[in-house]
């Protein structure tokens, strides 16, 4: 069984049997804030940290992030559906595709919440979601990406981080496929519902304590 080390222990969750493969019971969704930022500062990132829905409730609170977006990236069958992908047969990772202001958060400091707020250590698993569709994945959108990723790979590695081997696969975008609507903001819109209490809800409480000092207000 895979420990992790003692200063990583907050970030995991335990016991709980509730898996993200689920249909949403609300479809109503917020509206989109707009933003004034000037996109040609921001930079994009596609990650994977098993189930979007709560990588996408970390990220939205992060300084410097600006659109958080949950979708699919990594796979070989155009314009999957939710129920595809949960299959596991389709070759797609569910995903955030984060963009960000690199003045206000850089890409280490977003790759450390990354690897913090998941396991990278297990293979296509978080928790109770199982499946290949549940991977850790830095999908990078250009060269300094994939070099700023492997190297902080390799440290967390050289470092012995976690007992077992980080893992992540470190791969191109290729295709990113935006979910549909149901599954954007999903734990804004449907906080009351059981995988939000039990799993996304004790994560952030443990991510907002240990990065309240990026939190924006």
């Amino acid at each position: 069984m895979n420990t992790v080390k003692p200063y990583l222990l907050c970030f995991m969750l335990f016991g709980t049997l509730i898996s993200c493969a689920q249909e949403s019971d609300n479809s109503t969704t917020m509206d989109e804030q707009k933003s004034t930022i000037d996109e040609s500062k921001l930079e994009t990132v596609t990650l994977g940290a098993g189930c979007f829905w709560c990588i996408e409730a970390v990220f939205e609170e992060l300084k410097g992030v600006y659109s958080v977006t949950s979708g699919y990236a990594g796979g070989t069958v155009p314009n999957p559906s939710y129920r595809a992908v949960c299959t596991g047969t389709t070759g797609h990772a569910e995903v955030a595709q984060i963009q960000f202001d690199p003045e206000e958060l850089s890409f280490d400091e977003l790759l450390e919440v990354f690897w913090k707020t998941h396991d990278p250590t297990t293979l296509n698993r978080q928790g109770a979601d199982v499946g290949t569709q549940y991977r850790s994945a830095v999908f990078y959108h250009d060269e300094e990406q994939k070099e700023a990723a492997e190297k902080y790979k390799q440290r967390l590695n050289e470092l012995g981080a976690w007992d077992d081997p980080v893992i992540t696969e470190i791969s191109p975008l290729t295709v990113f496929y935006e979910a549909d609507e149901s599954h954007q903001d999903y734990y804004k819109n449907n906080s009351n519902d059981r995988y939000c209490s039990y799993v996304i809800q004790p994560k952030l409480d443990k991510f907002r304590k240990a990065f309240a000092d990026k939190l924006k207000n």
